[in-house]
C-alpha cells in the first residue's frame, strides 16, 4: 500500500503527539493533538499558551477553529 502525502494524512500521523499551533492573532499553543476535521478544527489536550517561547498559561483541553490556524508543527 502506497503512503499518501496529503496534508490531512500528515496531520493524522501527528494524532496523539505534541504539536505547536500558531494562530492568526500571533498566539502559539502547544498541546497533544486529539482530533481534527476537514476544516482543521482542532482539539488539543494538556494545552499551554506560549509567549516569547515560554509558557504563559495552561489551558488544558481546547478547541481551536480551523480558520484561525496559520501553522501546525511537531512540538520540540
Amino acid at each position: 500500500m502506497e503512503t499518501e502525502n496529503r496534508p490531512l494524512d500528515a496531520l493524522n500521523q501527528s494524532r496523539g503527539k505534541r504539536v505547536m499551533v500558531e494562530l492568526k492573532n500571533q498566539k502559539q499553543l502547544i498541546g497533544k493533538l486529539r482530533a481534527f476535521d476537514i476544516h482543521i478544527n482542532t482539539v488539543l489536550e494538556d494545552t499551554e499558551e506560549l509567549e516569547n517561547g515560554l509558557t504563559k498559561r495552561k489551558l488544558g483541553l481546547v478547541f481551536v477553529r480551523g480558520d484561525t490556524i496559520v501553522l501546525i508543527s511537531p512540538a520540540h
